[in-house]
């Protein structure tokens, strides 16, 4: 079999300034690879790169023709965990480029046999989950605005950045304007661990479901400082980036939140989620901000997940590809007629 690679570059405009304690960006740049073979079906997948983990989109260009060489080479799309094993040998990092080929292969493979993603998987698509939808940090009554629009939408889970001197009047505007919605927030390793303790305990009042990285990843001491004294699971994100991360973390967290952006590929994403399983956390799946061309991937991962938080398509004010349909948060792979991924190219 043969089959013929390519990829190209998108700036999408997000619909509101996304802001984190890092930063705020106002575009989504992303990488979409093609990959069809000999009977004219192709795949489709993505790449968000993020540069807090060394990416950008000019170094996910400057890799994909050394990773898309490796697939021409095998020339089997079902070849999965042979070509994911030489793209880590020929390019050991940049992982979002490696999972942006991943994806395309698993929605060529899937394709292939005419089934879903997570069929070809042979998961349940009525286990499913809503996922949250992240109201970015700004000032609080900008985040009020934001958290209403979640609301006329339908959105019943909602994310809240957090990393200011601000952060328990932010917590309490929103949910004053969201009485009845599950709640969390994510303060992206902006705290120092005694900041994170004070902190949780004052919002812990607010009735949240969990704290989402409060500390630097690089202080393993300082979460676990916090998780021994915090009165809210913990989540861990930049502390868990691969399989080998899991171990590390299994006496620091609640949670293993992993993101495809992150470990590099869906084999990767399988393998966090079992082996969090086996150290008892539970599991979420992020993302960055991203096309359909890879949420739509993530999405088929739900059935095996505590916690979706895979709202990247939803922030862009456009985006060239639809994907899986989620009404109101909601994640409907039982309703998916596509075989796939279910990410298609708008016309």
């Amino acid at each position: 079999m043969s089959l013929e690679t390519a990829f190209e570059r998108h700036a999408l405009p997000l619909e509101f300034p996304f802001g984190i304690s890092r930063g705020t960006a106002t575009e989504a740049e992303v990488v979409t690879v093609r990959i069809e073979d000999d009977e004219g079906t192709v795949g489709v997948g993505g790449a968000g790169p993020s540069p807090h983990y060394g990416e950008t989109p000019d170094t996910v260009a400057a890799v994909l023709p050394e990773l898309l060489a490796v697939v021409e080479e095998v020339g089997d799309p079902h070849a999965l965990e042979r070509i994911e094993r030489r793209m880590r040998e020929t390019v050991n990092r940049n992982p979002s480029a490696r999972c942006a080929v991943s994806i395309a292969l698993h929605d060529l493979a899937a394709k292939r046999l005419g089934v879903p993603l997570y069929r070809y998987w042979g998961l349940d698509p009525d286990r499913t989950l809503e996922t949250s939808y992240t109201i970015g940090l700004d000032d609080p009554e900008t985040m009020r605005e934001k958290t209403e629009t979640a609301l006329e939408r339908g959105h019943s889970r909602l994310k809240v950045k957090l990393g200011t001197d601000r952060d328990v009047e932010i917590v309490r505007t929103i949910r004053s304007a969201a009485p009845d919605v599950d709640l969390f927030v994510d303060a992206n390793e902006a705290w120092t661990p005694r900041e994170a303790v004070r902190k949780i305990d004052r919002l812990a009042e607010f009735d949240l479901e969990f704290v989402e990285q409060p500390v630097a990843a690089e202080d393993p001491e300082g979460l676990r400082f916090v998780y021994e004294r915090s009165s809210l699971p913990i989540a861990a994100d930049e502390s868990c980036i691969t399989v080998e991360d899991v171990p590390q973390i299994a006496d620091r967290c609640d949670i293993a939140n992993l993101k495809l952006m992150k470990c590099g590929g869906l084999l990767e994403a399988k393998r966090i989620i079992h082996t969090a399983r086996a150290h008892g956390l539970e599991v979420m799946c992020g993302c960055m901000t991203e096309s359909n061309a890879s949420i739509a991937a993530a999405c088929h991962l739900a059935p095996l997940l505590d916690y979706a938080d895979l709202d990247g398509s939803l922030l862009l004010d456009e985006d060239p590809y639809s994907g899986v349909a989620m009404p109101g948060g909601e994640i409907d792979l039982a309703g998916l007629e596509r075989a796939g991924t279910g990410a298609v190219l708008e016309e």
